[in-house]
């Protein structure tokens, strides 16, 4: 527990410098291209409607998912995925990456994962703003669910950190962890609802399993918020106390990992 409360006041006692590092993260990750920050939103929209092709017009003839368009579905939940994947992908590599550039500094090595965490946010917040143009337009229109919605945000910030926080010790260590996160990222991507009704095309049996899944939980959650008019967080009370218990222990052993290794990092490197 010592070691969480550590890194809670770093994160704290960072949060300015942190916001600082994720906009200049933008700036020099943008600084080649013409378009800018536009690709934040032009990326994952050109997978999205790839997605919608495939999945979409394709596989199911674009028939509407419990009377929403499979389209509007699909973004709802989709549009957490490319917040979470880039997160994470990103995090675990932010030690390995960035540590001979501060490893003579005083800095607090546990805002490296969560400076490019933060940097992405920014990204998802103007997609996901789109995205509700888009629903209004539509007819889904803004509804009191929105406030929904910022818990399920900060919950997936939450859920990316304290995944990075762990992978990210380890990658030092294990340079093959990297390898690990990406496919584990996209097992977890096709097991959720994120493309397909799992309830539709999987044996009752599985379901519970299926629900094990943390992109079950969020991709859901965002749904009832945008499209549904759904409270999920109590109607789903179990998976509430199940996703926050996983983030607490991931947490947990993520913060004891870092401070165990922290000192070691110019070793390992």
């Amino acid at each position: 527990m010592k070691s969480l409360f550590k890194i809670i006041k770093e994160q704290l006692g960072s949060f300015y410098l942190i916001q600082r590092l994720a906009m200049f993260h933008i700036r020099i990750e943008n600084r080649n291209n013409v378009l800018g920050f536009a690709w934040e939103v032009l990326n994952p929209g050109i997978q999205m409607a790839m997605y919608w092709f495939v999945f979409g017009l394709g596989l199911r003839g674009n028939e509407p998912i419990d009377g929403v368009p499979f389209v509007l579905w699909m973004l709802a939940g989709i549009s957490m995925w490319f917040f979470m994947n880039s997160g994470i992908l990103e995090g675990t590599k932010s030690i390995h990456r960035k540590f001979n550039l501060v490893s003579k500094m005083n800095f607090p090595l546990s805002t490296l994962p969560s400076y490019i965490i933060t940097s992405k946010l920014y990204g998802h917040l103007f997609l996901v703003a789109l995205l509700m143009i888009v629903f209004w337009i539509n007819g889904y229109l803004p509804s009191i669910y929105y406030l929904q919605l910022v818990y399920f945000i900060g919950i997936s910030y939450l859920f990316a950190f304290s995944v990075t926080l762990l992978t990210s010790t380890l990658a030092v260590v294990v340079r093959d962890i990297q390898m690990v996160v990406q496919s584990t990222l996209r097992i977890m991507f096709f097991m959720s609802p994120i493309l397909w009704l799992t309830e539709e095309r999987l044996p009752e049996s599985i379901q519970p399993f299926m629900m094990l899944n943390p992109f079950y939980y969020l991709a859901n959650g965002y749904r009832a918020s945008l499209l549904y008019n759904e409270w999920y967080i109590t109607e789903q009370w179990e998976m509430t106390l199940y996703n926050l218990g996983l983030i607490f222990f991931l947490l947990l052993i993520g913060s004891a990992a870092h401070f165990k290794f922290r000192n070691r990092f110019s070793d390992f490197i």
